[in-house]
């Protein structure tokens, strides 16, 4: 995409295939996985969704049912190459088409983590964003409370820009969440292994 042109074209929905994780259009199986993560109270903890504010059957449904006909956002499942299954999502939203700016977000349920599955699938949407969709700034939140989460975002080249103070109420407590980025430049110049350029 050449940089004059200042809208990035969401209604194709790709499959991106990576060594661990294949990226693809929603399919009603996939309803299983959702079910799952609204279901687990640690999901809804380190995303900040009220535990009560679970979706019910016909609004899940609905939702995951129209997401491949969006055309002003992109929204995939993340599968496990290794066993087939979906074990979350990916997307990128809230795109300023001017500016180039995009919102990016991820869910994996327990099945998915820690096997390095959530740092391909960034780094193979925040690839499409850049090379395909032509965007030229992708950032997101992460609170405080998710290490876990925020050395995935650092692995595959987001940089914290600053701390929104207090933004989460939690329990008692009030939890900071961080605001980070990648830029077009820096993904050219790492392709999401950051950790090549201190080689």
């Amino acid at each position: 995409m050449s940089s004059d042109q200042a809208t990035p074209d969401f209604s194709i929905k790709p499959t991106l295939t990576g060594e661990r994780v294949i990226l693809r259009p929603f399919v009603d199986d996939d309803l299983d996985t959702f079910r799952a993560a609204v279901a687990d109270p640690e999901v809804a903890r380190l995303t900040g969704s009220p535990a009560d504010d679970a979706p019910d059957e016909e609004r899940m449904r609905s939702w995951y049912g129209s997401r491949n006909a969006q055309t002003d956002r992109l929204d995939l499942a993340v599968v496990d190459r290794a066993t087939g299954a979906c074990v979350g999502e990916v997307v990128l939203n809230d795109c300023d088409p001017v500016n180039r700016n995009c919102n990016f977000r991820t869910l994996l349920i327990s099945a998915g983590r820690d096997r390095g599955l959530g740092t391909e699938a960034v780094r193979l949407v925040v690839g499409h964003g850049f090379e395909r969709l032509g965007l030229h700034r992708i950032s997101l939140e992460v609170f405080a409370f998710n290490p876990r989460a925020r050395r995935v975002y650092e692995k595959a080249g987001f940089v914290a820009e600053g701390v929104l103070r207090q933004v989460l109420r939690h329990g008692d407590d009030w939890v900071d969440t961080t605001v980070m980025s990648i830029l077009a430049p820096e993904w050219a110049e790492h392709r999401g292994h950051p950790e090549r350029l201190k080689s």
